[in-house]
């Protein structure tokens, strides 16, 4: 496969991603949709260290992994507590955050 097939896999990805964050109202369908971004970046990082022939992207994706499993962690978290709290996860009827 080519460069640009990955490119254009990964912006498909990205773009499903960012459709998902703005449209969805749920707050487990935005952090999923932000994980897709995420993964969209580590594809293209790896694609592109692949090309160049280094491990720096590699490396960097190692790190934006566990970033994002911590980033989940936390995220469902505050959704726990956000809906032990408010019985729902519609971001819409969360204002707990507003002053």
């Amino acid at each position: 496969m080519s460069l640009y097939n990955f490119l254009y896999l990964s912006s498909i990805i990205f773009t499903l991603g960012v459709i998902g964050v703005l449209i969805r109202r749920n707050i487990l369908i935005v952090l999923m949709s932000l994980e897709l971004m995420l993964n969209a970046v580590n594809l293209n990082l790896i694609v592109f260290s692949r090309l160049w022939g280094n491990v720096v992207g590699q490396v960097f994706t190692i790190f934006v992994v566990t970033v994002a499993a911590a980033e989940a962690a936390v995220g469902l978290a505050i959704v726990v507590a956000i809906y032990r709290h408010k019985d729902t996860v519609n971001i819409d009827e969360v204002n707990i955050l507003k002053w």
